[in-house]
C-alpha cells in the first residue's frame, strides 16, 4: 500500500522544507516545480524527493494532474506547499487507508483544514470548517483544467466520500502581503477563464458580490466571533469578490473596443 505525497510549487523556499518534513511518512514526494525565481528546486532536491519541472503553465488543475501522473503510488495524497500534516492526521491517515482495504468499491477521504491569517487561526468566516478532497486511490480522481479554483473530481460514480478528523493545517497568509499577491493572481486567473467562456458583468454585479461575501462570512458564517482578525478576513473576502468581477468587468470593456 503505498503512498504518494504530491504538490506543484513556483517559489515556495520559505514552505517547502516544512511541507514535505511534514509528510516524511509517504513512501513517495513528488514535487513539480514551475517558474521559480528562488531556492525552491535547490531546496527539494536537497530533500531528496522526486523534482520535476515544467516549462509551460496551463493552470492549477493541469498542473495537479501532471503531478499525480508522475506518482507512483498506490494512494495519492495532494497537498499544497503551504500546508502541513500532523502527525495526529498521518496517523489517521494511515488507519484509514488499513479500514479501506477490507472495504468494497471506491473510497476518497476529505480532510478539515484549518488555516492561519497573520499568525491567528480563523474559525468561522466561512473557512472552518473547511473539508478538501485531497486522499485518493491512483486512477479514481482528476483534477478538474481550470486555471484556479480547480476541483478534485471523482472518476467512479459510486465512489464512498470519508470525513476525517484531524486537520490538515494551512499557513496560507503569514502577512497581508501574501493575501494581496495570491488575489491579484486568482482574481486575473478566475477573470481570464470566464472571459474565455463569454462571460461579461457589470460594475453593480462586482459591487453586489462584495456586499453579499462580507454579510454571508461575517454575518451568517460567524466571521464576528473571531475578533479583530475575523473582520479583516472578511473585509478581504469582499474585496476578493469585488476584485475577480473588476477583472473580468475591464477585460469585456476591452474586448467591446
Amino acid at each position: 500500500m503505498k503512498i504518494s505525497a504530491v504538490l506543484i510549487v513556483c517559489n515556495e523556499a520559505s514552505n517547502l522544507e516544512a511541507c514535505v518534513k511534514s509528510v516524511s511518512w509517504a513512501d513517495e514526494c513528488v514535487v513539480l516545480e514551475h517558474g521559480s525565481t528562488d531556492n525552491t528546486v535547490k531546496i527539494a532536491r536537497d530533500l531528496n524527493v522526486a523534482v520535476l519541472q515544467t516549462t509551460d503553465w496551463l493552470g492549477f488543475g493541469v498542473q495537479k494532474n501532471r503531478a499525480i501522473d508522475a506518482a507512483t503510488g498506490e494512494w495519492i495524497l495532494s497537498i499544497d506547499a503551504d500546508e502541513r500534516v500532523t502527525p495526529e492526521l498521518a496517523l489517521e491517515i494511515f488507519d484509514a487507508l488499513e479500514k479501506a482495504k477490507i472495504t468494497s468499491g471506491s473510497i476518497a477521504f476529505e480532510i478539515p483544514r484549518l488555516t492561519q491569517f497573520c499568525g491567528v487561526w480563523i474559525r468561522h468566516c466561512g473557512w472552518t470548517p473547511d473539508y478538501v478532497l485531497r486522499l485518493f486511490k491512483r486512477g479514481e480522481a482528476r483534477f478538474s483544467d481550470d486555471l484556479v479554483h480547480e476541483k478534485l473530481q471523482l472518476i467512479g460514480a459510486n465512489t464512498t466520500v470519508v470525513r476525517l478528523n484531524h486537520p490538515l493545517l494551512h499557513y496560507s497568509y503569514p502577512t497581508p502581503e501574501h493575501y494581496w499577491r495570491k488575489l491579484q493572481r486568482y482574481s486575473k486567473d478566475w477573470a481570464r477563464q470566464r472571459h474565455a467562456r463569454g462571460q461579461k458583468t457589470s460594475i453593480a454585479r462586482a459591487a453586489l458580490s462584495a456586499f453579499t461575501a462580507f454579510v454571508r462570512s461575517y454575518v451568517l458564517q460567524l466571521g464576528f466571533l473571531d475578533g479583530a482578525m475575523g473582520f479583516a478576513v472578511c473585509t478581504m473576502q469582499a474585496q476578493s469578490a469585488f476584485g475577480k468581477y473588476f477583472e473580468l468587468y475591464c477585460l469585456g470593456r476591452e474586448h467591446d473596443k
